[in-house]
């Protein structure tokens, strides 16, 4: 155990892969490698601090220099679990594998759960199909509005999606039916229930609101989240962090509508904790960029962040550690609008670290939650820490 850290700063760049897993042409993905085919796609990417820390170390991509030493320990974490989602990446980041991937109804779901949905609610959904929650409020908005009847929708991760204008179907009455969903849900092993209210006048008009709530299954085992709390240890989460974990291991939880808002989160977190975790997902990588097959957005974001790194370096202790990671890839030139199964990166760097590292491949994203046990000198039985053990050959 190091147990040398007062605070930990955990962040989730949100669909930033960086390659296809060995695995990933069972999943549909041979090829993927987000960060390289944006960097390709826009002429070469500028994130001179992200280098600093490491990055070229991780992939050759236009734009992208290695920067010799790094001043953080970098590598690559492999997926162990079965999935790309967000919920699946996100337990094992904190120490739960699945051995059996969260449910998926690519094609819709089967009769038996749209009855129990209509009978538990009263209503008959619309769609029951997978596609892209922009595209399909603007092709079953007008109809809902007309109808009252609520769309469901999935893709190819475990999710149940429920689409509501926000003048027909209020938001605390959306949630209340997808808390309804969740339950009918539970045996079925679906992943999320995810609140999808939007607003506007017309099919044109149809936008998002930014009040989603995700209704998650609990983690199936222990994480290093529920480690810390049992020791008394704050856990702050930020962004969709609380839904993912449905609110398990969390102690405080601040909602975000976009990664700008998560970033001023973390540091006003950092203001006021002395002591704990703060555990962040910054979405728009992939929800607004990934998913809607825009690397222009995409690597506008990344340098968004790569610009907003210092400050949060500049707000870090010595007793401070930032891990940099992901939960999955969501590569926007690819066919199809989906999650990616990729290699994620890991970046760990603080004020009173040594020289950085180029680290060997893991093989599981739960070197994140040793980590972390680690940093805060806690026995957790998940992953090899990435604060020591071996570094990649050559």
């Amino acid at each position: 155990m190091v147990g040398q850290y007062q605070r930990v700063v955990l962040i989730t760049l949100d669909g930033v892969g960086i390659g296809a897993l060995p695995d990933a042409a069972q999943y549909g993905d041979a090829g993927a490698n987000t960060l390289l085919h944006v960097a390709e796609a826009c002429g070469g990417l500028r994130l001179p601090h992200l280098e600093r820390l490491g990055l070229g170390h991780l992939l050759a991509a236009p734009g992208v220099r290695k920067v010799v030493p790094p001043v953080a320990r970098v590598g690559r974490l492999r997926e162990k679990s079965l999935g790309k989602d967000t919920t699946t990446g996100h337990w094992e980041l904190t120490g739960v594998i699945q051995q059996q991937p969260l449910a998926c109804f690519p094609t819709g779901f089967p009769p038996e759960i749209i009855t129990r949905f209509t009978a538990a609610t009263g209503l008959v959904p619309l769609g029951n199909i997978a596609a892209s929650g922009t595209e399909i409020i603007k092709t079953l908005g007008e109809e809902h509005l007309r109808s009252g009847r609520p769309i469901v929708y999935t893709s190819s991760d475990s999710v149940f999606q429920i689409a509501a204008h926000e003048a027909v179907i209020p938001l605390a009455q959306l949630y209340e039916i997808c808390r309804v969903a969740r339950s009918i849900l539970d045996p079925f092993q679906v992943g999320r229930v995810i609140a999808r209210p939007f607003v506007g006048t017309c099919a044109t008009d149809f936008r998002r609101s930014p009040h989603r709530h995700d209704f998650s299954i609990p983690p199936t085992g222990e994480t290093v989240l529920d480690r810390l709390v049992t020791a008394g240890i704050a856990v702050v989460g930020i962004g969709k962090i609380s839904d993912i974990f449905a609110g398990r291991g969390i102690t405080a939880s601040h909602t975000t509508r976009d990664n700008r808002e998560g970033m001023a989160q973390i540091l006003l977190a950092l203001a006021t904790h002395e002591r704990g975790m703060v555990f962040a997902n910054l979405v728009d990588f992939d929800m607004l960029y990934g998913h809607r097959l825009d690397p222009p957005g995409f690597a506008a974001a990344l340098e968004d962040f790569d610009c907003w790194l210092p400050q949060l370096m500049a707000a870090m202790r010595p007793d401070d550690l930032l891990i940099l990671t992901a939960d999955h890839g969501c590569d926007p030139t690819t066919p199809g609008t989906d999650h990616s199964r990729e290699y994620v990166p890991v970046m760990l760097w603080s004020p009173g670290m040594g020289p950085g590292a180029v680290l060997a491949d893991r093989t599981s994203f739960a070197a994140v939650a040793a980590t972390v046990a680690a940093a805060f000198a806690l026995e957790f039985p998940a992953g090899e820490s990435l604060l020591e053990g071996d570094t990649a050959s050559g």
